[in-house]
């Protein structure tokens, strides 16, 4: 049986319908077929490789751990220098108040850490998020995710969780005593590009003040440099309560990470000791990877340049008569069709011009733009060439 007949046999998949590209290699904003096709990577593997597929030097720090160690025992028992050197690089870039890091494998995981962080600590149960916010897809990340459509069919999920309008003011005063915590992203990713407001934010931040009540943000997406910002809280006067990060977190291996106040984060050691526990979490590989991501993001100007090479792309899609609208952050677009309907004959355009694009969740027509941060503007311009090739083939 060929790969492609095994992958639709015995892979479970989350879709009747997946893209079904053979890819053999990637590097820097490319992937390769086995029969040398070469495709545009436009979304980044899902806000993943902000560095870019295969740096030379995460490879190098992946290669240099895998000398060393690779598991060793279950999170939080030895002392690695991967882990620590990683929390405490992380630490240095946020505020003094965030400054305990638990490392996980993935976003959904370091979702369920801080909501069991936030009940801990705070020793209340109501959950609040938003409608259009997607958080993960394990129960308690899907119990507080915006949309019926993907959860319905999993209830009974958690307990006691509300959900708001994202950037109405009226209906802040739904957040009470009662209110553990309030998981918000600061720009909706999954709902096509959506910012926060200001005014909303700082409303936010009193009524929470007031009542006792801990501000999760869900920076899974929009972090590590995709905004212009190392983190999205930045462009803003906020710190919140508890950090949540993945994807490009790990430069392309797994990792996740909620980062709280210490004297917060040592609630989980005990009543009950072993509060939050995980076996993988925090793969020396991994955070090998991720310190040396760090690095490249912080030592160069990729997050500096991300805001000037997302209005390249905004300036030279807006004035295509198949887009209808554009919201930006940074290097992350939701590019809106004037004709929904054309999207899957723009998928399938854009496969065959060789590029990379996906859909957001909870706009189905507005296409994801979020390449890695390396790309040049060169890459930008032929990119864009591409993408208007496309458009015109659904014209």
């Amino acid at each position: 049986m060929t790969e492609r007949e095994l992958f639709y046999r015995h892979l479970g998949l989350p879709s009747f319908y997946p893209m079904g590209i053979e890819i053999e290699k990637a590097e820097g904003i490319y992937l390769y077929s086995p029969t040398g096709e070469r495709y545009i990577d436009l979304v980044s593997g899902i806000a993943v490789s902000n560095t870019g597929h295969r740096h030379p030097e995460v490879i190098r720090a992946i290669h240099d751990q895998l000398e060393r160690f690779l598991h060793l025992n279950v999170y939080g028992e030895f002392i690695q220098s991967p882990q620590v050197r990683l929390a405490e690089k992380l630490v240095s870039y946020l505020p003094d108040i965030l400054d305990s890091v638990y490392f996980v494998n993935s976003g959904s995981e370091a979702i369920e850490g801080a909501l069991k962080l936030a009940k801990r600590y705070t020793g209340r149960t109501e959950i609040i998020s938003y409608t259009d916010a997607y958080h993960g897809s394990t129960h308690g990340s899907l119990s507080i995710l915006g949309n019926e459509t993907l959860k319905n069919a999993f209830r009974p999920l958690l307990p006691d969780v509300r959900h708001l309008e994202f950037n109405n003011y009226c209906h802040l005063e739904k957040i009470t005593t009662r209110t553990a915590c309030v998981v918000i992203e600061l720009i909706q990713a999954e709902a096509g590009i959506i910012p926060i407001e200001e005014f909303y934010l700082q409303q936010l931040k009193k009524r929470c003040s007031r009542k006792g009540v801990l501000i999760i943000v869900d920076d899974v997406q929009m972090g590590m440099g995709r905004t212009g910002k190392l983190f999205s809280f930045e462009h803003h006067n906020f710190v919140p309560d508890i950090l949540v990060l993945a994807k490009a977190l790990g430069a392309g291996m797994p990792l996740g990470a909620f980062i709280a106040p210490k004297k917060m984060m040592d609630t989980l050691a005990f009543s009950p000791e072993l509060g939050h526990i995980t076996t993988f979490g925090g793969h020396p590989v991994s955070c090998a990877a991720a310190l040396a991501g760090l690095d490249i993001l912080t030592s160069g100007d990729l997050i500096s340049t991300a805001e000037a090479k997302g209005m390249k792309f905004a300036e030279r899609l807006s004035v295509h008569p198949a887009v209808a609208e554009i919201r930006r952050a940074g290097l992350a677009l939701g590019v809106d069709l004037a004709q929904p309907e054309k999207r899957g004959a723009l998928m399938a355009a854009a496969l065959k011009n060789g590029l990379i694009i996906d859909w957001y969740l909870f706009k189905p027509a507005t296409f994801r733009i979020a390449p890695p941060l390396t790309i040049t503007c060169e890459e930008i311009d032929y990119s864009c060439d591409l993408l208007c090739k496309a458009l015109d083939d659904i014209l």
